[in-house]
C-alpha cells in the first residue's frame, strides 16, 4: 500500500493548485480525477460552482458516509521549482502535502470497494469554501457521519474540535476638515475607530475560549485632514454556536461614541464551530483497539475547515484523519511517512465499520444547526 500511497501523493503535489487560479484548480482537479478514478474504479461527478471545480464520486447505491477533502492549496504556480517533490530520511515534501494532498490519497485507498461512502473533494477550502459550502452541507444532512482528511494535529491527534470562525468589517463614517485650521469642525473616524476596536476586543471570553480580535484597519487619507472615514476587520472564533452567537448580537449592537459618526458593520458568521461527537471518537478508539493499534488521541484546535459545515447541520463529524507531519502553509511542509500506511488501515476499517453499524442513533455532544 505504501508505495502506491506516495506514488500517488506524488501525482498530485506536483500539480500545483492555488486557490486562486480557476485554471490551475481545473488542471489539479483533472489530476485528482484521474489518480481518483484508478483507485476506485468509477468516475466522479465534475461540478464547476463560479468557475470553481469539484469532485463528488458515488460508491454503491444508497452513501451514508461522507469523506470530505480539498485539492487546493495556498501555494501559488512556481512553488515546486523552489520546493521540489522530496522523499528522504522518512519525511515527504513538497507545497501541500501536508494540507492536504496526502490525505486525499490517502482517501481513495480507504474508500476503494466500499459500498456506501460519498467522497467529496472541493477545490476552494483555503478560500473559506464560498462555492462548495452549500453542497458540502446538502451531502452531510444525507450521510450518518463525516470523516475530514485534513492532517492531524501535533502528534497525529485527531481534530474532535474546531471554533467556529465569524468575520466582521467595522466601517466608520466621520466628516472631514481641515487638522490645522479648523479640526474642530471634523469627526474623527480615527478616534471612533479606536474606541470600537477597544469595545470590540473587550467581547473576547478567553475563558470559555473565544477570542474577539481586530486585525487590519486604515483611516484617513492625508495627515492633515481629520479623517473622514476609516474601517477595521474583526476575526472571532468560538468554541461553541452560544458563544458565536452571543457576539454577532453585540457587534450588531455596537453604537458610535461620538457625536455625529456612524458606525456599519459588515459580515458575520463564517462557520459554525465543530464540537465534539463523542460517540465517533470512541468509535474510531475502539476499532484501532481490535486492529491492534494504539488509542487515537484528540485536539481542539482554533483553524476552521470544511468540517465545520458538516458538524454545523448536525452531522457527526471526526477531523483530522490525514497525514501526520507539520508546517502546513509554511515552508517547512511536511509529511511523516512511517504513519502513512496504518492511518489509512484504521481509515479503511472506520469507514467498513461504521458501514455495517451507523452510529446516527447514537447520542453526540454537538448538537449543530438544521
Amino acid at each position: 500500500m505504501l508505495t502506491d500511497l506516495l506514488a500517488d501523493i506524488r501525482t498530485l503535489v506536483e500539480c500545483e493548485s492555488p486557490s486562486a487560479d480557476l485554471s490551475a484548480v481545473a488542471r489539479s482537479a483533472a489530476v485528482v480525477e484521474r489518480v481518483g478514478t484508478a483507485r476506485l474504479g468509477v468516475e466522479p461527478e465534475r461540478i464547476v460552482l463560479d468557475g470553481r471545480t469539484h469532485l463528488r464520486w458515488r460508491l454503491g447505491e444508497r452513501p451514508r458516509v461522507l469523506l470530505l477533502g480539498h485539492h487546493d492549496t495556498v501555494w501559488p504556480l512556481g512553488s515546486l521549482a523552489t520546493r521540489p517533490y522530496s522523499v528522504e530520511g522518512g519525511v515527504l515534501r513538497g507545497p501541500g502535502c501536508f494540507d492536504m494532498k496526502a490525505g486525499l490519497a490517502m482517501a481513495f485507498h480507504a474508500a476503494a470497494g466500499q459500498d456506501g461512502v460519498t467522497l467529496l473533494v472541493t477545490g476552494d477550502e483555503e478560500l473559506g469554501s464560498p462555492s462548495s459550502r452549500s453542497l458540502i452541507e446538502d451531502e452531510a444532512r444525507a450521510a450518518e457521519a463525516a470523516l475530514v482528511l485534513e492532517a492531524s494535529a501535533d502528534g497525529g491527534a485527531l481534530k474532535t474540535e474546531r471554533k467556529g470562525v465569524s468575520l466582521y468589517d467595522v466601517r466608520i463614517t466621520g466628516r472631514a476638515a481641515h487638522a490645522g485650521l479648523e479640526p474642530e469642525r471634523g469627526i474623527n473616524a480615527t478616534l471612533e475607530l479606536a474606541q470600537q476596536a477597544l469595545a470590540v476586543h473587550a467581547l473576547g471570553a478567553p475563558q470559555v475560549g473565544t477570542s474577539v480580535t481586530p486585525t487590519a484597519s486604515r483611516a484617513g487619507t492625508t495627515t492633515n485632514t481629520v479623517p473622514a472615514e476609516g474601517s477595521f476587520a474583526v476575526d472571532v472564533r468560538t468554541r461553541t454556536t452560544a458563544e458565536q452567537d452571543r457576539v454577532d448580537a453585540a457587534m450588531r449592537a455596537l453604537r458610535p461614541a461620538l457625536p455625529g459618526a456612524a458606525i456599519e458593520i459588515a459580515g458575520g458568521p463564517n462557520r459554525p464551530p465543530l464540537e465534539s461527537s463523542a460517540a465517533l471518537f470512541e468509535r474510531i478508539r475502539a476499532v484501532a483497539a481490535r486492529l491492534g493499534m494504539p488509542a487515537p488521541t484528540a485536539a481542539a484546535v482554533g483553524g476552521a475547515s470544511d468540517g465545520n459545515f458538516t458538524a454545523g447541520v448536525g452531522t457527526p463529524t471526526l477531523d483530522g484523519l490525514g497525514a501526520v507531519g507539520g508546517g502546513a502553509h509554511a515552508d517547512d511542509e511536511h509529511v511523516l511517512i512511517e504513519p502513512l500506511a496504518t492511518r489509512t488501515e484504521l481509515l479503511r476499517a472506520l469507514v467498513e465499520d461504521l458501514l455495517t453499524d451507523p452510529i446516527r442513533h447514537l447520542t453526540t455532544t454537538g448538537t449543530g444547526r438544521r
